[in-house]
């Protein structure tokens, strides 16, 4: 097995799916209990918010996989208790469109909205066979090549929670910053999976995308870099397997920085896609 792990979890039984699971309160009301264990320096990871909402969603409405998701980033979400509220917004025959928010309460007791999705679901397994692309598959070394967090010479300030939860290999071009030499080039390549060995699946596409150190450490540029919005499109139900995972930033103006992220699945397959804007500590 890629990951090393003695015993490979499965989709539906993993920590993954313990951790972004949702129970239906009423019609359209999930309850959640979002994890410490996918936090990254001080903050709960926002592709694993993105995933939980997802699953609310997906839930929620007749077809079952993601194709686009838009979520802004209202306020900092902290691990514990949550609730997802959707509305199904149109049903059509090939897809649905949805809308979500996640709240959390204050220490008033008053809700707070932390998250706002809006998203269409289909079903991935009835899409035709046909690719046309100019997408290339991204040059990533060997996994034997590549390193992981448990190789960096000095360990991230905050709660690094979130890479114990996950198998990454980063391509060393895309190292210089955990050397304290950044390249400049705004680019990030790893190979990808969970620790726990459960192959990709859709939904796990929406914390891939998010689940890299930024690019912003390849600018030159440390801490935390909070999502202020972040758009995925899952092309096509992945195959099982590792995945590669390739990211750039353009341009960094004004504070903020878009990343622009391609997965790619073991059958060399561009499976998701996304841009996220983000703040960076540029501008505070």
């Amino acid at each position: 097995m890629t990951q090393g792990t003695s015993a490979q979890a499965t989709i539906g039984d993993s920590e993954f799916d313990r951790d972004t699971a949702v129970t239906l309160r009423e019609p359209g009301v999930y309850d959640t209990e979002l994890s410490a264990g996918w936090t990254i320096i001080n903050a709960v990871n926002g592709g694993y918010l993105l995933a939980v909402i997802g699953r609310a969603l997906g839930q929620a409405l007749p077809h079952p996989d993601p194709f686009t998701v838009s979520a802004h980033y209202l306020t900092a979400s902290q691990p514990g208790p949550a609730v997802i509220r959707t509305e199904t917004v149109r049903s059509g025959r090939t897809l649905s469109t949805g809308q979500a928010s996640l709240f959390q309460y204050d220490e008033e007791g008053r809700e707070v909205e932390r998250i706002r999705v809006l998203a269409s679901y289909g079903d991935l397994d009835a899409l035709p066979d046909d690719v046309r692309t100019s997408a290339a598959l991204p040059a990533i070394p060997p996994v034997d090549q590549c390193f992981g967090p448990q190789d960096a010479p000095a360990p991230i300030k905050g709660s690094t929670a979130i890479t114990d939860r996950l198998w990454l290999k980063l391509d060393p071009a895309t190292l210089g910053w955990a050397l304290g030499a950044p390249s400049g080039k705004g680019e990030m390549r790893s190979w990808f999976g969970l620790a726990d060995g459960r192959d990709a699946d859709p939904l796990s596409l929406l914390l891939a995308v998010d689940a890299l150190p930024p690019t912003a450490f390849e600018l030159g540029i440390q801490g935390w870099v909070p999502t202020v919005e972040l758009t995925v499109h899952v092309r096509c139900r992945p195959a099982p397997g590792p995945l590669r995972i390739a990211i750039s930033t353009r341009n960094l103006a004004g504070g903020f920085l878009e990343e622009d992220a391609e997965v790619w699945d073991s059958a060399d397959r561009l499976v998701a896609q996304s841009r996220q804007l983000a703040r960076t500590p540029l501008g505070r």
